[in-house]
C-alpha cells in the first residue's frame, strides 16, 4: 500500500509540476498491476482519469502492427526477408532499385531508408491503398539497410502487407490477429467505439499559457485510415499492461516464444539517439543502469504514451499524457522515478560538456525533413535547437497543428564531439547526433531517430 501512495503522490505532483490536466499511469511489478490516475479527461468537459480512459497512444501502435507481422510470419504467410513487392507489387519509390530491394524486416526496423511521412491522400480514400500509390513521391534517405531512420511511411507500407496476405482491412487483420486473441477489449481504431466511451481530450497551450483542447482529436483526420498502421490506436492503461504482459510471456498462443523473443533482440544500432541503443523488431533497446529494457513511445495531437518493459525483472510501466509538449518530459520522469523506487534503476542524463563557439559554428544552420525545419542557432554562449512544422505545410492545412519547439539549448556530449543533448524545453533530454561526409563536413543530424539533411 505505501508504495501504491507514493506512485499516486509522485503521479499527482508531476501532472502539478508540467501542467498536465490528466496522467494515467500504470505499474506491471512483482505480478501486480498498480494504477495511479490524476485529473480530468479535458478542461472543458471534465471527467476522472482512470485505468480505463482512452488515450490515442499514436506510434505506440507499431509495436501491434509489428506483432501482427511477426504472426504471420509464425504462420508462414510472410517472409520477412522478402522484398516488400512479394506482397505490395504495385509499390513504387522514388528510386527503383530500393523499392525491389526493401524487405518487410526494413520496414519492421526503420532501415527502409524512407523518408517520415509527407503523404497526403486528400480527396481520395484515405485508405492504405491510396497512400501507397503516392510513395513515389516520398524522398529517401539512404539505401534499403544501410542505415536507422525512423519512418511513419515504412509502417504504414507495413500495414498494407497485413492488408495484402489477410485479404481483410489493416484494422480487421489487427483485431484478428492479435487484438481479439489477447482480449484487449479497450483498444480501437475505429473513433465510433472510441466516443461512446470515457476518453482522453489532447491539449496545447496559447501563448499566454492558458490550456485549450487539441484539434482534430488524432493528429491526422479521422478519415486518413493511411496512417492507422504507424499511429492509429487508442487505448488505455489497464489494456496496455495487458499488452506489456504478453510481451513478457511466452507467446500465449498468438506467437511462438522464439517469435516474442526475436522482437527484443538487436538488428540494427543506433547511435547517441534518446530513443535507444538499438532497433529490436520495432521495439527500442536501452540499457539502463546495466539493464535490458524495450519500450516505445507516441506523440500525437496534444496527447502522450510511453511504455517501458524490463524483461529480466518482469516489469512495465505505462504513462499517458494529455497535455502537450509537456507530456512528454512529464512521462519521462514518470518513468524513471518507476525504474528507481521498484527497480533500484537509475537512469541518468549524460553531462555536455562546456560550450565550445567553434563547434557550435559549425553545426549551426538550417536541417529538414519532408515535414519539419530543424533550426541550430550559435549565439552569445550557447547552442540552441528548434524544430517545427514547415510553414507552407501549416499555411496549406485546414486542421489545427502541434504547436512548434521554441529555441532551447542543447550541449555537446564527451567523446567524438558529433553527440549532443538537449538541456531544457519540451524535448529536455532528448539526445542525437551530427552526421557527416567523407571530409568531415556536417550535413545532416539526427533528432528522435529521424534523420534531417542541411539545407543548402
Amino acid at each position: 500500500m505505501a508504495q501504491e501512495q507514493q506512485l499516486s503522490g509522485f503521479v499527482e505532483a508531476t501532472a502539478r509540476e508540467f501542467g498536465i490536466p490528466g496522467l494515467a499511469v500504470g505499474v506491471l511489478a512483482d505480478d501486480r498491476e498498480i494504477h495511479a490516475c490524476h485529473g480530468v479527461t479535458s478542461v472543458d468537459t471534465p471527467l476522472p482519469v482512470d485505468d480505463r480512459t482512452l488515450f490515442h497512444v499514436a506510434s505506440v501502435t507499431k509495436t501491434f502492427t509489428a506483432t501482427a507481422l511477426m504472426r504471420l510470419a509464425a504462420q508462414g504467410r510472410v517472409d520477412l526477408a522478402a522484398p516488400v513487392r512479394r506482397y505490395v507489387p504495385e509499390l513504387r519509390l522514388a528510386d527503383e532499385d530500393a523499392a525491389a530491394r526493401v524487405t518487410v524486416e526494413n520496414l519492421l526496423n526503420h532501415t527502409a531508408g524512407l523518408e517520415w511521412n509527407l503523404i497526403d491522400t486528400e480527396g481520395q480514400d484515405g485508405s492504405l491503398a491510396a497512400f501507397v500509390a503516392k510513395m513515389a513521391g516520398l524522398g529517401m534517405i539512404a539505401p534499403p539497410g544501410t542505415r536507422a531512420s525512423y519512418s511513419q511511411a515504412g509502417y504504414n507500407l507495413a500495414g498494407r502487407v497485413v492488408e495484402a496476405v489477410t485479404g481483410l482491412g489493416f484494422e480487421k487483420a489487427v483485431a484478428a490477429l492479435v487484438l481479439e486473441p489477447l482480449g484487449l477489449s479497450n483498444t480501437f481504431f475505429d473513433l465510433d467505439e472510441v466516443m461512446i466511451r470515457k476518453f482522453a481530450v489532447g491539449h496545447r497551450r496559447d501563448d499566454d499559457g492558458t490550456l485549450r483542447p487539441a484539434r482534430p482529436w488524432r493528429a491526422f483526420p479521422a478519415g486518413a485510415r493511411g496512417n492507422n498502421p504507424g499511429g492509429g490506436i487508442v487505448s488505455s492503461v489497464g489494456d496496455l499492461l495487458r499488452w506489456a504482459r504478453f510481451h513478457l510471456g511466452t507467446g500465449e498462443g498468438v506467437l511462438p516464444a522464439a517469435a516474442l523473443e526475436r522482437m527484443k533482440r538487436q538488428t540494427v544500432a543506433l547511435r547517441g539517439s534518446t530513443l535507444g541503443d538499438a532497433f529490436g523488431i520495432c521495439w527500442f533497446l536501452r540499457e539502463v543502469d546495466g539493464v535490458r529494457t524495450i519500450g516505445h513511445g507516441g506523440s500525437g495531437n496534444g496527447q502522450f504514451a510511453e511504455l517501458l518493459i524490463v524483461p529480466e525483472r518482469n516489469f512495465a510501466v505505462v504513462c499517458l499524457a494529455n497535455a502537450g509538449p509537456e507530456g512528454y518530459p512529464a512521462n519521462q520522469a514518470v518513468v524513471r522515478w518507476t525504474l528507481e523506487h521498484y527497480l533500484g534503476l537509475a537512469d541518468r542524463d549524460p553531462e555536455p560538456v562546456p560550450y565550445d563557439r567553434a563547434r557550435a559554428l559549425e553545426v549551426a544552420g538550417r536541417y529538414e525533413i519532408d515535414a519539419m525545419n530543424l533550426d541550430i542557432a550559435a549565439g552569445g554562449d550557447r547552442l540552441t535547437l528548434a524544430v517545427g512544422i514547415k510553414p507552407e505545410i501549416r499555411a496549406a492545412s485546414d486542421t489545427d497543428m502541434p504547436p512548434d519547439y521554441a529555441a532551447a539549448a542543447i550541449g555537446f556530449l564527451p567523446g567524438d564531439g558529433d553527440e549532443y543533448i538537449v538541456t531544457e524545453g519540451g524535448l529536455k533530454g532528448q539526445r542525437g547526433f551530427f552526421s557527416r561526409d567523407a571530409n568531415g563536413t556536417v550535413v545532416g543530424v539526427d533528432l528522435a531517430g529521424r534523420l534531417f539533411g542541411r539545407g543548402a
